[in-house]
């Protein structure tokens, strides 16, 4: 392996509950965020040098402290050389743009909507609320990019907000986890394919729950990887390890991702592995 690479969705967890309290979206705290699941950013920084991984984009954990981006601000004023942080807000309050600037001051270079997820298993449907206008119209006068949590169903709101901010640099977390099961030709997954010509801005998220969705059923990631990649390029897909959420160690997590995608040039892995999140994120150059 000749390139970096950058992992751009990993997330931290504190075992210091008064300094971080708990206050997870939802009301309930996410299971791989438990104390027998977490991760600090040490922790983290070892595992990315065990690995080979060389920077990171943490994405902070809504599903454990809501709204409040202090433990990723921290890790970020900690260790400025391996990470940069993507924060959470409530895009639909009235001060959520002063909100928003004051993380990105605190060393935050992305935003994420989280919009449905395992502790909030059905579709949001405040995605395009005129209420998150502001929101969108500050990253579009900013270039920042913003990551969606979103199931297929949620496409329909992101693709009235890429429409109407087509300047914005939108990450969809996981590919939006299309039932691929049925197999080739994959007809559920065209809704997600299908967003590739009609919006450059819109970058997929290579993830382990992704890698999941193309193991299940008749599917394999042999069959569909090569879809993905002729729909979006690898310029437009980032390899990001979801770790500790997903299992394994991180270095197990590389291995997997980084060896499904095998029938690549280095220099297509290259991009899909860290190139993508160094233009993203380009801080963490």
């Amino acid at each position: 392996m000749s390139y970096p690479r950058v992992d751009i969705h990993p997330h931290i967890v504190s075992p210091d509950t008064e300094r971080y309290p708990m206050a997870p979206l939802g009301g309930k705290r996410s299971d791989w965020s438990k104390s027998a699941h977490s991760l600090t950013a040490e922790e983290l920084i070892a595992a990315m040098d065990e690995s080979g991984v060389a920077k990171a984009a943490l994405v902070h954990s809504s599903t454990t402290y809501g709204f409040d981006n202090s433990l990723v601000a921290d890790a970020v004023a900690q260790y400025p050389d391996r990470l940069t942080a993507v924060c959470s807000i409530d895009a639909l309050a009235p001060d959520a743009v002063e909100t928003l600037k004051s993380w990105l001051a605190k060393g935050c270079t992305g935003l994420r909507f989280f919009t449905t997820g395992s502790t909030m298993p059905g579709q949001a449907e405040w995605l395009n609320d005129p209420k998150t206008y502001p929101v969108w119209d500050y990253a579009s006068q900013i270039r920042l990019p913003i990551c969606i949590q979103a199931t297929v169903g949620g496409l329909g709101m992101l693709r009235d907000m890429m429409d109407r901010f087509p300047d914005v640099p939108v990450l969809l977390d996981h590919m939006a986890k299309p039932d691929l099961s049925t197999g080739e030709p994959y007809p559920n997954a065209q809704v997600v394919l299908d967003l590739a010509a009609r919006y450059p801005q819109l970058v997929i998220k290579y993830t382990p729950s992704a890698l999941k969705v193309m193991n299940e059923g008749k599917a394999s990631p042999a069959t569909f990887l090569p879809k993905l990649v002729d729909a979006f390029g690898p310029e437009r897909i980032a390899w990001g390890s979801n770790y500790p959420a997903s299992p394994g160690t991180l270095g197990e997590i590389v291995e997997r991702c980084e060896g499904a995608l095998a029938f690549l040039s280095e220099a297509d892995r290259a991009q899909i592995m860290g190139g993508t999140a160094l233009r993203l994120y380009p801080v963490l150059k």
